[in-house]
């Protein structure tokens, strides 16, 4: 098997993305659709997966004064997002651009339909002067897989070329070598960071706390982060590295689900994901003593796992990613940060995988800054305990002998185990919209 550089990893599972990840590869495929047509946009229609529809339909959209709906996304990729930017798609959305899509919906000209299959996939058709676009997402959130107009193959758009054309299949490559290797192989990996890999690691950090400060400051979504820091200074609560970890995480995630026009920094698919798998490290740092470049290796190491364990779990699930995949990946890195060898770091993502493996995700929305704040603490707890010699018998529950026989267990768990959890949490939240269209 193949195997793969840290750059290559890095270049795969960490990207910006500005909004939640799954209305934005909605609104990906209808702009990379709506880029073959020579006239506007006249009508848009896009069928998602369970997961992303759950993670959808209720998030709010950045740029939109905080507006959601997949058929909204779809709207505005078509009418003006810029495929180019890829999970940036909707850096252009203005005040215009988002009157023009409500008139869109309003009229009736915009449909949204529901895949059985599971797995990541996002369909896309933008139909204007009678011409006919269709883009395919596949495997991972950019990944524009596919093109057609009027029923023909395009073959030669940079938007394929970008990704499909060159990398197609290497994801369940590269996933497939991450499940081979060990905890010892993940951290050597950490040897092929270069200048620009460290600076590419450090320019996630600045947008993830970037993110973090605006929570704070303003109080967006649910306020969690900046209620934590208000309970901080009345003393209510301590300002400890688990607290501060916590409070970091929330208020990004506060700011990046109230549709802040801010990109963060994702992981493994995900923006959440990155918020936890790079603010705890950086709120622990301020505890200790360290070297810069150790909190930069940290954080890679942080995304290096957060990889592994998505490997294990699949893109979407009914497990919280950003609980028990970036929250794995934080433990991970903390550890690292405090001076823990191979063993502890192993250790701390069994305790995390115990602590958080029955979260579950029900869809993208305000109070995932909850979860955020849970994931964070528990992973520098979790550091912190394996660190004192505290760590899960491999007798407990899903834990194993190894971290990774536990990360296999907790795929298995994923995967096969919680398709019908899946299947009842998308059946409530659709529920949920029904009530609502109702009253």
């Amino acid at each position: 098997m193949k195997p793969y550089s840290l750059k290559e990893i890095l270049k795969m599972e960490v990207a910006p993305a500005l909004g939640c990840t799954e209305p934005v590869a909605i609104a990906l495929a209808a702009a990379a659709a709506a880029s073959l047509l020579s006239r506007p946009a006249e009508f848009v229609e896009v069928w998602v997966d369970p997961n992303v529809y759950k993670n959808a339909f209720n998030v709010k959209i950045p740029g939109t004064d905080g507006m959601h709906g997949l058929d909204l996304a779809a709207a505005l990729g078509a009418l003006g997002g810029d495929p180019a930017l890829k999970m940036e798609v909707l850096s252009p959305v203005d005040r215009d651009l988002v009157e023009r899509a409500k008139q869109m919906l309003v009229q009736g000209r915009v449909k949204v339909h529901l895949l059985e299959e599971r797995g990541l996939h996002i369909k896309a058709e933008v139909s204007g002067g009678g011409d006919l676009a269709q883009a395919d997402i596949t495997q991972t959130h950019d990944n524009i897989a596919d093109l057609k107009f009027n029923g023909e193959e395009v073959t030669d758009s940079p938007l394929l070329l970008a990704r499909h054309c060159e990398e197609s299949g290497k994801l369940e490559e590269l996933e497939a070598w991450l499940r081979s290797l060990s905890m010892e192989d993940l951290i050597e990996l950490l040897d092929q960071l270069d200048r620009a890999d460290l600076q590419f690691i450090q320019q996630g950090i600045d947008y993830n706390t970037r993110l973090a400060d605006y929570g704070i400051k303003h109080g967006s979504g649910l306020a969690v982060g900046k209620t934590m820091d208000s309970l901080m200074r009345q003393r209510m609560m301590s300002k400890d590295m688990i607290q501060t970890a916590s409070m970091l995480a929330a208020a990004a995630a506060d700011a990046r689900m109230d549709g802040v026009k801010m990109p963060a920094m994702s992981s493994g698919g995900s923006g959440n994901h990155g918020l936890t798998a790079v603010l705890p490290i950086w709120g622990v740092k301020d505890f200790i003593e360290c070297d810069p470049v150790e909190v930069l290796k940290a954080v890679a190491l942080s995304h290096l796992v957060t990889a592994y364990v998505k490997a294990h779990t699949g893109r979407l699930s009914a497990v919280c990613g950003c609980s028990v995949a970036a929250g794995a990946g934080a433990a991970a890195g903390v550890t690292y940060l405090l001076g823990g060898k191979a063993s502890h770091v192993s250790g701390a993502v069994k305790n995390v995988i115990e602590d958080l493996a029955g979260v579950i995700c029900d869809g993208a929305k305000s109070a995932c800054a909850i979860k955020l704040s849970t994931a964070a603490g528990a992973a520098v707890k979790a550091a912190l305990f394996t660190l004192q010699g505290l760590n899960v018998q491999d007798t407990d529950g899903i834990v194993a002998a190894t971290m990774e026989q536990t990360t296999r267990n907790l795929g298995i768990l994923s995967t096969r185990g919680m398709i019908e959890t899946d299947r009842t949490i998308l059946h409530i939240l659709i529920d949920h919209v029904e009530k609502e269209g109702a009253n």
